[in-house]
């Protein structure tokens, strides 16, 4: 019998296909014993893939191609083969902050840039990782604005979980985080959600799930199960039927326990102002184009030279040839006709309608 497959993921909602993956029986169903661990941030994550001590896990993109671009030490060895979802963060303030940015005639995107700008220290704000579609969309919101986020803002590192309790505590004027902790936050009465990254880039993706590149050529067999298994979970993720049992699921004590219905405003159907999808419109595909944005973003700040063959790195990272097995096996797509998803893959058009009147913005209730 081969070992357990090990599996890292997060407290976060973002994880629920792994859960649901392996309390419906989809991993047994296909023949594999796994052990998830729950890890306490995206750096532990980070480093246990690469040095062996995880098989695959739930992953930040940007991260996963920065570890692999040497943006973080040694150049890691991990690949990409599935995108596990899309949408799901929300940007947080705290409350005195909020309401300034409601009040008046003005557009609240030029209001931000306003207040920013008359701080007397520059705010803090906090990210899950440097290197995270977090921080990414983060800067590139406010760059629309005319801000500066290398100037204008002072960007803290935070695991998601903790960033309700450092807003508590006046360590940080607002965050961008996924779900459930901006809904937490508000049902706190901490902050408020000032907008969903939906309105920054549509159906933006998410997470993915990363492997090891030495487990994944040495267990090809496994790794197809693993995704074809991930697949089935991430369809019975997007029905909104299914929400209420999988929150359940993830405020289970002996999985994420997660506020229930905090968790339930995320899914399908929710009402939440930013919903996670996991299979639709093509959710589950790895596009190369989706990494070679984000690495443009890294060199568009600075962090990756300019010599870095951004299009190169991402078919390193970027697997999509090792998915096309598991969707044929599934019936979800043919293996040859996958390449043709490419150019379907959604950029960032920002809702500059949501920025301008403040649709996007979630005003008190």
């Amino acid at each position: 019998m081969s070992k357990p497959i090990r599996v890292g993921v997060l407290r976060l909602v973002d994880s629920a296909p792994i859960i649901v993956a392996q309390t419906e029986g989809m991993f047994a169903a296909l023949g594999l014993t796994v052990e998830i661990s729950i890890e306490p941030s995206w750096s532990n994550i980070t480093d246990k893939l690469t040095y062996g001590l995880l098989d695959v896990a739930v992953m930040l993109p940007p991260l996963a191609l920065a570890a692999c671009g040497g943006l973080r030490g040694p150049k890691a060895r991990l690949i990409v083969p599935l995108s596990l979802s899309q949408g799901g963060n929300t940007i947080v303030l705290a409350h005195a902050t909020a309401d300034t940015l409601s009040a008046g005639t003005q557009p609240p995107r030029m209001r931000l840039l306003e207040w920013l700008r008359s701080q007397p220290t520059r705010p803090r704000f906090a990210v899950v990782h440097a290197f995270s579609t977090h921080n990414l969309l983060l800067r590139y919101w406010l760059a629309l604005g005319g801000g500066d986020p290398d100037r204008d803002i002072e960007t803290v590192v935070i695991p998601p979980e903790d960033a309700v309790n450092a807003m508590a505590t006046g360590r940080i004027t607002g965050f961008c985080v996924g779900a459930p902790w901006g809904h937490i936050a508000e049902h706190q009465g901490v902050g408020r959600i000032l907008s969903g990254t939906s309105v920054i880039w549509p159906f933006h993706p998410e997470k993915c799930l990363c492997a090891s590149e030495a487990w994944a050529e040495a267990n090809p067999d496994l790794l197809h199960y693993v995704l074809r298994a991930l697949l089935r979970a991430q369809i019975h993720c997007d029905q909104p039927d299914n929400a209420a049992s999988i929150a359940s699921r993830l405020a289970d004590p002996d999985w994420l326990h997660l506020p229930e219905e905090a968790s339930r405003t995320a899914l399908a159907g929710g009402s939440g102002p930013e919903h996670i999808r996991f299979h639709a419109r093509g959710a589950w595909f790895p596009a190369q184009a989706h990494a070679v944005w984000f690495l443009g973003q890294m060199r568009r700040w600075r962090w990756l030279d300019a010599q870095t063959d951004l299009e190169a790195l991402a078919a390193t990272v970027y697997r999509p040839d090792l998915l096309a097995s598991a969707v044929e096996a599934e019936g979800l797509y043919a293996a040859a006709a996958l390449p043709s998803l490419e150019g379907s893959a959604m950029l960032p058009q920002p809702d500059e309608a949501a920025f301008g009147s403040g649709r996007g913005i979630r005003r008190p209730v």
